[in-house]
């Protein structure tokens, strides 16, 4: 089992290659082990090919999202797991635009990612997962997980730190006996805060002490946005990425969250 003693977690590229240019000469400067991304490497965005370089470029040790799963199976839809029937009109326009501006060879290469990862951070045993340890598309909010599912998450799956992903909104719990839970955020799109910049995760252990850390990353959001305009993807897509504010994929938030939004 790999050991680390100091490492970045993105959560959802979405096809945004530039903030994945910009992670990686950031996790640079930061001095970093290694790079973990948790899936979903296409999806809103354009040009979902240009990512896949840039990861294998940077060592980006990747695990499969629900995305990707279905890219590489050829599903129907991105099975997101969304309910509302206005979530999946714009989830299936954008898996549809994914599917086709996807490579045959990078989706061969994503049927070669595992689903979840172990490794050491100092002493502890560290989870990495996209969903949940025991669904790739299952949304944990902050406002809606209780202490004792994810208590026993870390029982059942022996784990000291879980991370994941797949909502798209960061946070860090502390559970009992010292055991951690991490939603890492995105790099795809703005948090709902209406902010232009998104977010990654550094985790650190001095073999004493374990330290969660969030950090802003700031890329070319203006050139983004009109890339998924030329590409005729919906411009919802591309108001997010202009303002910060979530005009699609809302239904499934609680009230807690989406009352922090704009819409």
């Amino acid at each position: 089992m790999n050991q680390y003693k100091r490492l970045a977690i993105c959560g959802g590229i979405y096809s945004n290659y530039l903030a994945l240019q910009q992670l990686l000469e950031k996790c640079n400067k930061l001095g970093v082990d290694t790079i973990f991304c948790l899936g979903d490497i296409g999806g809103f965005g354009p040009h979902p090919d240009r990512c896949f370089p840039l990861l294998r470029k940077g060592r980006v040790e990747t695990i499969a999202g629900n995305y990707d799963i279905s890219l590489a199976q050829a599903r129907k839809d991105c099975d997101c797991g969304y309910t509302d029937p206005r979530d999946n009109y714009f989830a299936q326009a954008s898996y549809n635009y994914t599917f086709a501006h996807t490579s045959k060879e990078n989706k061969i290469w994503m049927k070669t990612l595992p689903s979840q990862q172990r490794f050491l951070l100092g002493n502890l045993k560290v989870l990495v997962c996209h969903g949940s340890p025991r669904q790739t598309n299952e949304f944990l909010w902050e406002s809606s997980t209780p202490n004792h599912l994810l208590e026993n998450f870390a029982v059942d799956y022996k784990a000291d730190v879980i991370c994941c992903t797949h909502t798209g909104i960061k946070w860090h719990r502390t559970l009992a006996h010292n055991k951690h839970f991490i939603n890492v955020g995105v790099i795809g799109r703005p948090e709902n805060d209406g902010h232009t910049y998104v977010w990654f995760a550094i985790l650190d252990h001095d073999g004493k002490q374990f330290q969660c850390q969030f950090y802003p990353l700031e890329y070319d959001y203006k050139k983004l946005a009109a890339e998924i305009l030329e590409e005729g993807l919906p411009k919802e897509f591309a108001t997010t990425i202009q303002t910060g504010w979530w005009t699609t994929c809302l239904e499934i938030m609680p009230s807690k969250e989406r009352s922090r939004g704009k819409f």
